[in-house]
């Protein structure tokens, strides 16, 4: 069953690069108390997220904690290491966390996993944006197969503007 606006958030935990090498971030940990947008890209390095999705969130970060969102977070079904040096290659530094979901765990729970098998790329998690607040799901936007437009930065903007 997919998450819908008003539910709470499973419960779970992605890996995240640390000082110290790979570690876990718990959900109680990124969205307790806080008003996060979470969006997910299919792939780390692919053309879309690359080129598009996760550019726009590092450069449009301020505008959103404008708007009265404490943390920006991307997510993909990769390992630690790949969405740590894409992170690196794309200049997310403290604007926008890395969270690897490498065995789709959490995009399952959350009932958005894709099928890229056709595409050699397995399971995968869809593109889409969660706006969360203290836990509980305020807005879901799901792209429509091939798109980019209601995941993007611009609309979640939008989305959080008062």
């Amino acid at each position: 069953m997919t998450i819908s606006i008003g539910d709470k958030m499973p419960a779970g935990e992605f890996a995240v690069m640390t000082d110290n090498g790979p570690g876990k971030i718990s959900t109680d940990e990124l969205f307790s108390g806080k008003r996060v947008v979470l969006f997910s890209v299919p792939g780390a390095f692919t053309p879309t997220c690359s080129q598009k999705h996760l550019p726009g969130y590092v450069q449009k970060a301020d505008e959103l904690k404008a708007n009265g969102i404490d943390a920006i977070a991307c997510t993909a079904v990769n390992d630690v290491f790949v969405m740590d040096a894409w992170g690196k290659d794309q200049g997310a530094g403290d604007k926008v966390m890395m969270l690897a979901d490498g065995n789709a765990d959490y995009v399952s729970a959350l009932g958005l996993e894709l099928d890229a098998s056709g595409f050699g790329m397995g399971k995968r998690g869809q593109r889409f944006s969660i706006i969360v607040n203290d836990g509980v799901v305020e807005q879901l936007n799901v792209e429509a197969a091939g798109e980019f437009n209601v995941s993007s930065c611009e609309y979640a903007i939008g989305q959080t503007a008062a």
